[in-house]
């Protein structure tokens, strides 16, 4: 569990609040707090447990907001009192330890990366993989497959993207936050998927683009909907998230996964909020909204420099207009 408490300095009330849940969301959401801190001096206690942690803590009430990658559904967010709002745009990406192959030049298409992770594709040196690559000196390594070992939000949105472009997958693994992995070892987090990962030679795993950079892994690119082979930046997140159709979707739910466009990642996804609509601590709740208009609106360079994107004004705007109707948020 990575957790995030920063103090602010000299604020005469400064208030502590608590959130849990998504590791893919972390880096973004600490600089967010450290800023928000300095200026306000109310403190952001976060833990990055994974997105089914962060759930299970909101619904027990024990927590003042949670973190998903991965959506509540409607009838879920009605039983339990509870709405949600995305908050960031960022892209999961498929990370190996290969020597001598450099970050963004082993290419990947999502049926491969499937027969990987069903364990059919057992070495580096298999044909498909050499079909992809021609002219990449790619170490002839057994596979390790790296996969989550909680709950995650990161896996959804992966398992979601390879059950789209892989029929065997569907059928057979189908995706959720958890599923029943046909091979390979779990790690707990963005954090100890990236860590089996680094110590592994041949293993492939799957995180945030973040935890790629900061842990600097060698990442793959991967071959889009529109037969593109497209690298993991701001740019294609942002390209698939502007295929988003948030106006029509109930509380923001929506997936990126296999988005079309010539541009767009494949596996872009977005963290949401989840808070109580009847506030069960109202200087908490207060404090937390305050934390996310703050975040939404003056966050975008915290958020570029760690590629994620930042949501558009339209659709900032659409989320605080849901914290007047569905929370009274005023």
């Amino acid at each position: 569990m990575v957790a995030v408490s920063l103090f602010g300095m000299g604020a005469a009330q400064a208030t502590d609040i608590t959130g849990a849940g998504s590791s893919f969301v972390y880096p973004v959401l600490s600089k967010w707090s450290a800023s928000y801190s300095e200026t306000t001096g109310n403190k952001i206690n976060y833990q990055s447990v994974g997105s089914g942690a962060g759930i299970a803590q909101i619904k027990e009430g024990t927590i003042d907001f949670g973190a998903s990658d991965a959506p509540m559904s409607g009838e879920d967010l009605a039983k339990f009192g509870l709405g949600q709002f995305p908050s960031v745009v960022g892209g999961i990406v498929p990370v190996v330890n290969l020597q001598g192959v450099q970050a963004g030049q082993l290419k990947l298409t999502g049926a491969v990366l499937a027969d990987i992770y069903m364990g059919k594709i057992a070495r580096w040196s298999d044909p498909a993989i050499a079909a992809l690559n021609p002219g990449l000196k790619i170490p002839d390594n057994k596979i390790t497959v790296v996969h989550r070992s909680d709950g995650s939000g990161t896996s959804f949105n992966f398992t979601n993207y390879l059950s789209k472009v892989s029929p065997e997958w569907a059928s057979k693994v189908k995706f959720g936050t958890a599923v029943e992995w046909p091979a390979g070892v779990g790690g707990k987090g963005n954090e100890g998927v990236s860590q089996y990962v680094r110590q592994i030679p041949g293993s492939i795993g799957y995180v945030e683009y973040a935890y790629a950079k900061k842990n600097s892994i060698s990442y793959a690119q991967l071959q889009n909907a529109s037969g593109k082979w497209v690298q993991p930046n701001a740019e294609t997140f942002g390209a698939a998230a502007a295929t988003a159709d948030w106006a029509s979707a109930k509380d923001f739910n929506v997936i990126m996964t296999n988005a079309p466009g010539d541009q767009a990642w494949p596996i872009t996804a977005t963290t949401w909020i989840i808070m109580y609509k009847k506030s069960k601590n109202a200087s908490h709740t207060k404090v937390a909204f305050d934390f996310f208009k703050y975040s939404l609106e003056k966050g975008q360079s915290a958020a570029a420099s760690l590629d994620y994107v930042a949501l558009p004004a339209t659709l900032v705007q659409k989320i605080e207009a849901y914290w007047a109707s569905d929370f009274g948020n005023k």
